[in-house]
């Protein structure tokens, strides 16, 4: 994989907002943050537009991020926010030049449609938290800094009582389980074997994780992994008739018959503590009494 360059003082980095709308006001501590960093920031000409619950029309919203991708003097590009949009644009990008000229791509949730596409270019990415949520938790936000700007980042967090203990070693992959299960089939489909799968959802029915964690299952992605990954699985739903399984145990129930580690819980997805993750770079991951996460 490719590792795009690290960020040093007076680069640019590029807001854009692929999906939904997001206002100056909103964004504007996190501008403060980023140029605390010593970064120049760039804002995408679209950006601050409104159609319906999107930043703009898809022609507006693929024209800030097409912009970004080809600009060679930004050296990063961060999503505003995630929300929905981001799959409506994707067919409409050119990575022609990033390809030739790769910049860190960063966000979570609806960006995974980001991290799948460009993980198929060859292509490292960085799933962390976006600009809205910059002020929540300041060891998120700086988790990200230390990301773009090279510093070494391992993590260790507790165990859990549905870990499956184990070690693994390959390359990160992975995102929103929701984003992954409708890539499924498309090009920015990703291929999980030999790799360690990061997942993590919000505010889903029960039975619709199961859904997807079938749908995982059946198209082959949790046969040969390295380890899986799970991260915040939060606000789900249930129906009136309960589904009689949390989403942590409908996902260990469908990755029951294969051997790799298997953790829980871990800090990221759509919590305040959403640390950064390379995506695209292998780790080494450790479950036992602990569980440890270690980028090479």
């Amino acid at each position: 994989m490719t590792s795009p360059s690290y960020l040093k003082q007076g680069d640019k980095i590029g807001i854009v907002a692929t999906a939904r709308l997001i206002s100056q006001e909103e964004l504007q501590p996190a501008i403060d943050i980023l140029r605390s960093w010593g970064l120049e920031v760039v804002l995408g000409k679209n950006l601050f537009n409104t159609n319906n619950q999107y930043a703009g029309t898809d022609a507006e919203r693929a024209e800030d991020l097409q912009t970004m991708l080809d600009d060679r003097s930004v050296k990063a590009v961060i999503s505003a926010r995630g929300g929905y949009g981001t799959v409506r644009i994707i067919d409409k990008l050119d990575f022609t030049q990033f390809k030739n000229n790769p910049k860190w791509m960063i966000g979570y949730s609806d960006i995974t449609v980001l991290h799948s596409h460009i993980h198929n270019l060859g292509i490292e990415t960085i799933h962390a938290t976006m600009l809205i949520n910059f002020t929540k938790n300041k060891e998120a936000t700086d988790s990200l800094r230390k990301v773009l700007f090279g510093e070494t980042i391992n993590y260790e967090t507790e165990s859990n009582e549905l870990n499956r203990n184990g070690n693994a070693e390959g390359e990160l992959i992975g995102g929103n389980l929701s984003l992954l299960y409708a890539l499924t089939g498309s090009v920015s489909d990703i291929n999980t074997g030999g790799k360690i799968l990061f997942i993590e959802d919000l505010d889903e029915y029960l039975y619709h994780i199961d859904r997807m964690m079938m749908n995982l299952k059946r198209s082959g992605k949790l046969d040969n992994l390295e380890g899986l990954i799970v991260g915040g699985m939060t606000d789900m739903k249930d129906n009136t008739i309960p589904f009689g399984k949390t989403a942590e145990e409908i996902i260990l129930d469908s990755v029951r018959e294969y051997n790799y580690p298997v953790c829980f819980n871990f800090p990221a997805g759509h919590i305040d503590r959403n640390l950064a993750l390379h995506f695209g770079r292998k780790v080494m991951l450790s479950v036992g009494a602990k569980v440890t996460l270690a980028f090479n």
